[in-house]
């Protein structure tokens, strides 16, 4: 059932470590946690924030069914209106649970569903890894969790271990597919390539048929390789060599396609543990990147979302301002959305008007029924961009009276 918020230009919650999907017009997150008096606390498994990228507005939507425990660093996607949730780590320790919730319900119900009966072996518990969509299946790689003895191998690097119980932590680079059309997991025999190193806090991204990675945290390290692993064939490409400039090393990124032959890749936290606010852009056809200069440098994220909207749009949700393993505090609940290609003109014109809604409030009613619908949305968009802006702005000139 939808929540009724007394402010209707209310926005989601701050997080970090959450899940975020775009299906339709609408950018659904979930999960996540902040933290209060130094201690971590995650979010209610039972909340659903649904943004309309249209009216620019927020809903909280409470979800039924079997509900998964609060977590973060799950990994979330969408195949065909559906959000599935695996993995992420709670008060317990890491899950290899497998969930999912139906987006395009058609009663306004969202019945969270454990995946039980499925076939075949699920990844070890994990949270900090990524998935690929690629021909209904998820296709997970890498994280941060936990093994057994008999359990270790060759694609685990070990960290810690705790030799009574004989659990061992640390990263991975093993590949898992759960085929969401016979409900089975598997892991594909790899026919060759070398494999990246182990990591978490990475990022990937499918472009065609391949499915690429880009840096990561193993032990101190971090790392600013691009890999990418062909998802016909199970050939990894080995590290990818960089014509020109590239990104420093970071994890905690993200890396959005756009495009057919375009990577977006914002934010993290470099190897000497500094928020970044860069943006890049990786080209497939020139094998280089270029770095994108006109982003704000007071805007740095890391542990975020980021999803392709309308129009090449990349809607970045959330995450921290600052480094999280030292100074966790800065957790975030804008949205800030990065124009990656020229809007089109229809664009542009209801923009215009929606900005300009006061000096046009006569024409506005002349418009054709379904124009005025989509002016209308745009009208409270920029109604909503506006009040939000003014009331950041007052909450900042509080601050800046409180501490002087």
């Amino acid at each position: 059932m939808a929540a009724d918020p007394a402010d209707q230009f209310c926005v989601a919650e701050e997080r970090s470590g959450h899940c975020a999907v775009v299906d339709g017009n609408f950018l659904y997150v979930w999960g996540g946690y902040v933290s209060i008096e130094e201690n971590e606390v995650y979010l209610p498994s039972d909340e659903l924030w649904i943004y309309d990228m249209d009216s620019g507005l927020w809903t909280m939507h409470l979800m039924e069914g079997e509900l998964p425990t609060s977590m973060s660093g799950s990994c979330g996607a969408s195949i065909n209106g559906k959000l599935y949730i695996f993995g992420g780590f709670d008060d317990k320790g890491y899950s290899n649970r497998l969930y999912y919730v139906n987006l395009r319900t058609k009663t306004g119900t969202y019945r969270w569903k454990k995946i039980t009966n499925f076939k075949g072996q699920p990844p070890t518990p994990r949270d900090k890894l990524s998935c690929w969509v690629y021909k209904n299946r998820l296709i997970y790689f890498g994280g941060y969790g936990c093994r057994k003895h008999n359990e270790l191998s060759d694609c685990f690097d070990v960290h810690d271990a705790f030799w009574e119980g004989q659990i061992f932590w640390g990263w991975h680079n093993d590949v898992h597919v759960f085929d969401t059309t016979t409900q089975t997991w598997y892991q594909p025999t790899i026919r060759g390539g070398d494999p990246p190193q182990p990591r978490a806090a990475h990022t990937c991204a499918v472009l065609g048929n391949k499915g690429y990675i880009f840096g990561g945290r193993v032990l101190q390290t971090r790392m600013n390789d691009l890999h990418c692993l062909n998802l016909d064939t199970w050939t990894w490409s080995g590290r990818i060599n960089i014509s020109g400039e590239k990104p420093r090393d970071r994890s905690w990124h993200t890396l959005t396609p756009i495009g057919d032959d375009r990577l977006f890749l914002f934010g993290g936290l470099s190897s000497d543990n500094v928020p970044l606010s860069d943006g890049w852009i990786h080209s497939i056809a020139t094998n280089g990147w270029k770095q994108l200069t006109h982003l704000p440098k007071s805007r740095p994220r890391l542990w975020h979302t980021a999803c392709l909207g309308q129009e090449g749009e990349v809607m970045v949700f959330g995450g921290s301002k600052d480094d999280l393993l030292y100074m966790d505090t800065g957790h975030c609940s804008d949205l800030l959305i990065f124009q990656t290609q020229p809007y089109s003109l229809l664009r542009l014109c209801l923009d215009c008007i929606g900005k300009n809604a006061a000096l046009l409030e006569n024409q506005i009613p002349c418009l054709p029924s379904k124009l005025l619908q989509e002016v209308l949305k745009k009208i409270t968009f920029w109604a909503a961009m506006t009040h939000r802006q003014e009331r950041k702005a007052e909450t900042e000139r509080q601050n800046q009276l409180h501490s002087t």
